[in-house]
């Protein structure tokens, strides 16, 4: 089976139980997040029409000689994509649904496990799709390095963000009553992943190096990481000092 082919169906796999967790999730761990049905198909489609056009717009900030080589023809534009430009997007899809469908709360607790879940299996077809996917690391010696098929052991940068994600779940999740505000627990989501990102963007290659030699990827968490500023600081410390379900410092 093609490196193509494995990617394409973890791809399809990681939206399919992500919609499942979903589904379960805005009953069980996020059940204020909608008020109706109606709600949710508006969240949905500015989820959805956020993420993909974020998704590719990311990619031809990232790697625009690749995105841009045979332009006019719109083929090769439409080749790559990007996580962080779909989170991203789907983020500012889902607030402009909500003010034209006049949704006044949070809705984004009910999407942090379906994300995990969903971002965890795609990483998984990334890493088996090896050197044509371009979401490996630079050369290592490190004794984990995985060769992808050149001869060279890399960081396999899949693998660390499987890890980093499930951890994060994790914290998030014991953590849940400590943060103060419907929607902290999608924010501490965003931040921690882009964060995440925007340091082991230093380990992968740089396909177009913007001033810093700062990836277009790098740039894009930055923002990211600046839409959230004023909200940081009372994530922080909700996950490092506040109470949580399991544990209160006597």
């Amino acid at each position: 089976m093609s490196p193509v082919v494995v990617h394409t169906l973890c791809e399809m796999l990681a939206y399919a139980v992500g919609f499942r967790t979903f589904l379960w999730t805005r009953k069980r761990l996020a059940p204020a997040s909608f008020g109706n049905n109606d709600e949710v198909a508006w969240v949905a489609v500015g989820a959805i029409v956020g993420a993909a056009l974020g998704a590719k717009l990311s990619y031809w900030i990232d790697d625009p000689l690749t995105a841009f080589r045979d332009f006019p023809d719109w083929r090769r534009l439409l080749e790559g994509k990007s996580i962080v430009g779909a989170l991203l997007g789907g983020l500012l899809g889902v607030e402009l649904s909500k003010k034209i469908a006049g949704v006044k709360q949070s809705t984004g607790d009910a999407f942090v496990l379906p994300l995990t879940v969903g971002m965890c299996i795609g990483r998984v077809g990334c890493y088996l799709a090896g050197l044509d996917d371009h979401t490996y690391g630079i050369a290592t010696s490190l004794p984990w390095g995985v060769d992808f098929g050149d001869g060279i052991a890399r960081h396999p940068t899949q693998l660390y963000e499987i890890a980093f994600l499930l951890a994060q779940y994790a914290w998030i999740h014991a953590r849940r009553e400590a943060f103060d505000e419907p929607g902290d627990r999608f924010r501490a989501f965003m931040i921690g992943y882009l964060a995440f990102r925007l340091l082991v963007e230093f380990i992968k290659p740089v396909f177009y190096a913007y001033p810093g030699h700062l990836s277009g990827l790098q740039l894009l968490c930055t923002a990211g990481l600046l839409y959230y500023h004023r909200d940081i600081p009372r994530i922080m410390r909700a996950m490092l000092r506040g109470r949580s379900s399991t544990w209160e410092p006597r």
